[in-house]
């Protein structure tokens, strides 16, 4: 998930997370580079914070050729990603997943190109919200890829998979050992796993502990982190973590389906930093601190013991995100949408927190901000232009619980004008507001509230045009904001 999330979260108590298995030595941490966002950072840059921090492994949800050829030369392992939208079309004819992999990955396996080491098919596909919509498109889709990365002569090298989400398995007890997959799909899971293991492919599961104190007010905060206090006993097995305990019925579906020692790959996790009231900075260094601890220990989880492979999630926020899950979708990441670290980070899991290497060469537009006239005072036209800029910007930080939500009147007005106005390219009609809007030079922010400046995309990316048409399409949606 992180890309949507499902109602089973709400009610289940070990089965809000996803996650298994040991792997991959706990240096080699990798990171999830979404690109939903109004004004993405040209992959150049993004590539050179990647070495900068350290990241030996990037997981993409789509493989645009020109975005994936940054990579070539870095050694950094790659994860492809084919979005949902294209498993049908992948599913239906052997020859499209061919020239699917003609064009997207073995393109780029030319002497000094691109590491790529797995092809995503499809995004957490079985998800309950999606009714069902992908669940006679992803199985084949994923073994039309694999066969042509077969006849490709990369079989070997390159495996398929599919990244899915917590809610693919359950317990009835809310304890690992009655972990077993969700019983509409279990014969397909079955199947799915053990064509996993006949191919000695992994299984990716994303892990999102946040979910449990978002969904369930009365879920007891301390067993999202990895501090102790609340433990759960499970036969003679203890855990003081949701990490772990889902980790653990993730291991004992795989048992039931006749795959006990498959690998597995976390595929995402993370913690947000704003749109709801557990989603802070704070909470997000302390979870991202105990996981952490908890990899550099080497120790696993009490039923697998050892390294584990894993993708943080992610490396940006991203201000076109649907927000339908909630509001704190579009702050993911460990960085701002500018590449500015959001707070310090222990990488080399010595104990050592410092600063995260800050993107280099991203350029700003001019240091001015749209806001509210001083003498405004229609408080129903002020509310509509409200509404309007933020059905297609991003004001997700006025919500309740954000980091803006304390703002008066007339400044949550004008971060919702600043917002549109800077997604909009500080464009001269995007402040206007009905003559509600007026561009000033000094910074309006708060202790609290950033009002952002938004960075220069022109034709630096092929990128930007793309998803900022994608930014009004994707948050249409009315907010209320109490002024």
């Amino acid at each position: 998930m992180a890309r949507a999330m499902a109602t089973i979260w709400a009610s289940a108590l070990i089965l809000v997370a996803t996650g298994v298995n040991v792997v991959a030595n706990t240096h080699d941490l990798g990171v999830n580079w979404g690109t939903l966002t109004s004004h993405p950072i040209h992959p150049k840059i993004v590539v050179q914070l990647l070495k900068d921090n350290g990241f030996k492994k990037v997981k993409l949800f789509d493989s645009d050729p020109w975005m994936v050829g940054f990579l070539a030369g870095t050694s950094i392992e790659v994860m492809l990603g084919i979005p949902n939208d294209q498993l049908e079309f992948l599913s239906d004819h052997y020859g499209n997943a061919k020239d699917w992999i003609k064009e997207n990955c073995t393109a780029h396996l030319r002497k000094g190109g691109v590491n790529i080491k797995y092809v995503a098919v499809g995004n957490e596909p079985f998800l309950t919200s999606y009714k069902g919509r992908f669940t006679k498109t992803a199985f084949p889709a994923m073994k039309n890829i694999q066969k042509a990365l077969n006849e490709a002569g990369v079989g070997k090298k390159i495996k398929a998979v599919m990244p899915h989400n917590a809610d693919v398995y359950e317990s009835k007890s809310d304890k690992p050992s009655d972990g077993v997959f969700r019983s509409d799909i279990r014969d397909l899971m079955k199947q799915i796993v053990r064509y996993l293991k006949d191919n000695n492919s992994p299984f990716v599961v994303n892990i999102y502990p946040f979910l449990s104190l978002y969904l369930n007010s009365k879920f007891p905060s301390d067993f999202a982190f990895f501090d102790g206090g609340r433990q759960i006993q499970d036969k003679n097995v203890q855990y003081n973590n949701v990490f772990e305990a889902n980790f653990d019925t993730l291991i004992y579906a795989l048992r039931t389906a006749g795959a006990p020692n498959l690998t597995i790959i976390v595929g995402e996790i993370g913690w947000p930093t704003d749109g709801h009231k557990e989603a802070n900075k704070a909470n997000a260094k302390k979870f991202y601190d105990g996981l952490f601890r908890v990899l550099a220990s080497d120790k696993g989880t009490p039923l697998r013991p050892g390294n584990m492979d894993v993708y943080l999630f992610g490396l940006f926020d991203e201000d076109t995100k649907s927000i339908e899950p909630g509001n704190f979708e579009r702050h993911w990441g460990i960085f701002e949408f500018d590449g500015k670290p959001k707070f310090t980070i222990d990488m080399s899991f010595n104990g050592a927190h410092k600063e995260l290497v800050a993107a280099k060469g991203v350029e700003y537009l001019p240091k001015q901000w749209c806001v509210l006239v001083s003498y405004a005072t229609d408080k129903w036209l002020i509310g509509e232009q409200i509404s309007w800029a933020c059905s297609v910007s991003d004001c997700t930080a006025l919500q309740d619980g954000s980091s803006c939500f304390g703002l008066d009147s007339n400044r949550r007005a004008s971060y919702a004008f600043n917002s549109y106005y800077q997604t909009n390219n500080q464009e001269e009609s995007a402040c206007e507001f009905k003559g509600l809007g007026t561009v000033v030079k000094k910074d309006p922010s708060t202790d609290t509230c950033k009002f952002n400046t938004q960075i220069k995309v022109g034709g630096a990316t092929r990128l930007g045009s793309a998803y900022g048409a994608i930014a009004a399409l994707i948050s249409l949606v009315t907010f209320s904001i109490l002024l």
